[in-house]
């Protein structure tokens, strides 16, 4: 089980990663590093929030865990 704060470090640390990509790509396309640097920190937005979600909901689901055959 997954606190909640490791899934919230876990979704900033592939934001920060992934942010920087979709700039880069949005400037190198459009060769406007504001606008790039906008649609960066949108993206990032919404997709943190909803990954933060996915992951919380995916703890509630059984499929593919196992129990541990024994508890010390």
């Amino acid at each position: 089980m997954e606190t909640r704060s490791r899934s919230l470090v876990k979704a900033l640390s592939w934001r920060f990663v992934a942010t920087i990509i979709t700039s880069f790509i949005v400037w190198m396309l459009t060769g406007k590093a504001d606008f790039a640097v906008t649609v960066g920190v949108i993206d990032t937005t919404v997709k943190l929030l909803v990954y933060f979600l996915h992951e919380r909901l995916w703890l509630r689901v059984p499929f593919g865990k196992t129990k541990p055959e024994f508890e010390i």
